[in-house]
C-alpha cells in the first residue's frame, strides 16, 4: 500500500491500513484540512466547492467521502459526478466557487486514488496553501458543522457548456474541421473521456468517429499512461480504418497524444510544439514549458519571434510562469496544453480542438506536419544512490563541475548546450537522482545522461 502526501495533492492505492493508503479515513482527514484551509482564507461569505470525478472504480466511494466529508464541514457542493478534471476547473470559475476537489490519480493504475485540489480560480493550490493543509491534516486541526449549518448537494452537468467554450475559443475553426471531413481514431481508456471525446467531436463536425474503450467503467484495458507501448491497439485501428488521425487521453483527460495516419506516434512531448506552432502563426507572443520538455518548444517560438521560458516541474509552476511572462501558449512534454484563452489548466478537449484546426489548415497528412518540425530525441535515467548521501550536495557539485556552461537550477540542476540538453532532479521519496537528456539523436541523449552519470561516480569516489 502506498500514501503520498504532497503540497499538489494526496495519491494513495485503495485498501489497507489508515496512514498506508487512500483509505476511507485518510480521504476524509485530507478533505477535512482542505476545507479548513479554505474556510479559513476565503474571502467569499458563500461555502461552495466543486467536486468531479474519472470512472477509476474507487471513484464512486471516494467521491461519496469527499462530498460528505465537504457537507459536513459546512460547504455547499456542487457535484459534477464524472467529469473531466478541465471541466471540473472550468466549473469552479462558472460558479464562482471557493474552489474544486477531483477525484482522479490522472495517469496511474487502477488501485490508485488522489485529490487534486483547486483554488478559487480553479487552478491547482501553490505550494504555500499545500504545505498548510498537510499541516492542517497533521494537527487534525479543523470543526465540523453543526447539524443546522451543514451543506447541501447539487448536481449539475458541465461538459457541455465546457463543449461551447472550447467551439467559441477564436482560433478554433469548426467551418475549417467539417469541410476537411476528418476520420478520428480514439483511446479514451475506458473513462471520462469516453463520454467527453465523441462530444466534442461532433460537435466540432467529426463524422467518423472510430472509438475503442469509450466505455466509462474505469477498468482500464491497457495502462492508462498514453504512451506509445499502451496504443498498440489504437495504432492499429488507425490502420486498419485508414483514420486521418489518432487521439488518447489519460483518464482524467488533462493529458492528450497524437498518433499519426500511418500509425507512427506524433511524440507526447510534440502535442505541445504543433499547438504552439499554430497558436503563434495567428497571436504573436510567449511560450513557457517545464525544465524537462523538449527544445523543439523554443525553437518554434522564436521562429515565431517569441521568446521561450522554462519553469520548474509541475503545472502549477507552468502556470506562475505564463503569467508572469504574458504566455499565449504554454503546457507540459506530457502532452498538457494549457491555453490562456480557455483556462489555466492542462486541457485535452482545448487541444484536440485546435489541433484539428491546425491540421484542416495545413491541408496535409499528420505525418508531413511532424516532419516539418525539429526532431529530437530524450533519453531517462537515473542513478541509486545511497541514503547516506546528500543528494543536494551532489547537485552543486555537478552545478559547479558545469559551471561554464548555461545552467539552470530553480529546479534541481540542468545544463543547457547549444542543441541538447541535460536535466537533474533528485527524487523527493527515494535516494534517487533523475536524468533526462535531449539531443538530436538518441544514441547521443543516452550518451548525454551516462557522462553525467558518470560525473556522479566521480563526485561520489
Amino acid at each position: 500500500m502506498s500514501l503520498i502526501k504532497s503540497i499538489s495533492g494526496i495519491r494513495g492505492t485503495i485498501g489497507g491500513k489508515a496512514g498506508e493508503g487512500l483509505t476511507p479515513i485518510d480521504t476524509v482527514k485530507f478533505v477535512a484540512a482542505y476545507a479548513a484551509y479554505i474556510k479559513k482564507t476565503s474571502q467569499n461569505d458563500s461555502l461552495k466547492i466543486i467536486v468531479g470525478r474519472d470512472a477509476r472504480i474507487s471513484g464512486d466511494m471516494v467521491h461519496k467521502l469527499v462530498t460528505g466529508t465537504l457537507m459536513g464541514m459546512g460547504f455547499d457542493v456542487v457535484d459534477l459526478d464524472l467529469a473531466t478534471t478541465p471541466t471540473t476547473e472550468i466549473a469552479v470559475v462558472k460558479e464562482n466557487g471557493n474552489g474544486g476537489i477531483i477525484v482522479t490519480a490522472s495517469h496511474n493504475p487502477k488501485q490508485w486514488n488522489a485529490l487534486k485540489l483547486l483554488d478559487s480560480n480553479g487552478e491547482f493550490l501553490d505550494a504555500k496553501a499545500g504545505e498548510e493543509i498537510l499541516k492542517l491534516a497533521e494537527a487534525e486541526d479543523f470543526e465540523f458543522a453543526e447539524v443546522d449549518d451543514l451543506g447541501v448537494i447539487s448536481s449539475k452537468d458541465y461538459l457541455q457548456t465546457h463543449i461551447q467554450d472550447v467551439l467559441s475559443l477564436e482560433l478554433v475553426d469548426v467551418e475549417a474541421i467539417k469541410k476537411a471531413n476528418f476520420s478520428v481514431a480514439i483511446d479514451c481508456v475506458n473513462s471520462v473521456g469516453g463520454i467527453a471525446i465523441p462530444e466534442l467531436l461532433k460537435a466540432l463536425g467529426v463524422n467518423v468517429i472510430h472509438g475503442i474503450n469509450c466505455e466509462v467503467h474505469g477498468d482500464f484495458s491497457h495502462n492508462p499512461e498514453p504512451l506509445p507501448e499502451n496504443l498498440t491497439d489504437l495504432i492499429s485501428l488507425i490502420t486498419t480504418e485508414k483514420a486521418d488521425v489518432g487521439f488518447a487521453v489519460d483518464p482524467d483527460v488533462d493529458r492528450l497524444a497524437i498518433i499519426c495516419e500511418n500509425g507512427e506516434p506524433f511524440g507526447e512531448e510534440y502535442t505541445l510544439v504543433s499547438i504552439a506552432d499554430y497558436v503563434l502563426s495567428h497571436t504573436l507572443g510567449n511560450t513557457v514549458s517545464n525544465l524537462s520538455s523538449t527544445r523543439a518548444l523554443r525553437d518554434i517560438t522564436e521562429k515565431h519571434g517569441g521568446k521561450y521560458n522554462a519553469s520548474a516541474v509541475g503545472e502549477v509552476n507552468v502556470v506562475a510562469k505564463m503569467k508572469e511572462t504574458n504566455a499565449v501558449i504554454g503546457g507540459e512534454g506530457n502532452g498538457g496544453i494549457i491555453y490562456p484563452s480557455s483556462h489555466y489548466g492542462r486541457d485535452a478537449l482545448v487541444g484536440i480542438a485546435l489541433f484539428l484546426t491546425h491540421l484542416a489548415k495545413f491541408g496535409d497528412k499528420v505525418s508531413t506536419m511532424r516532419a516539418t518540425y525539429p526532431t529530437y530525441f530524450m533519453s531517462k535515467q537515473k542513478i541509486d544512490l545511497n541514503p547516506q548521501i546528500n543528494t543536494d550536495e551532489i547537485l552543486l557539485a555537478i552545478k559547479e563541475k558545469y559551471r561554464d556552461e548555461d545552467i539552470n537550477d530553480i529546479d534541481g540542476v540542468k545544463i543547457e548546450y547549444k542543441d541538447r540538453w541535460v536535466h537533474l532532479r533528485k527524487s523527493n521519496t527515494e535516494p534517487i537522482i533523475r536524468i533526462y537528456s535531449e539531443a538530436p539523436s538518441s544514441e547521443e541523449a543516452s550518451q548525454l545522461g551516462k557522462e553525467v552519470i558518470t560525473a556522479i561516480k566521480d563526485i561520489i569516489g
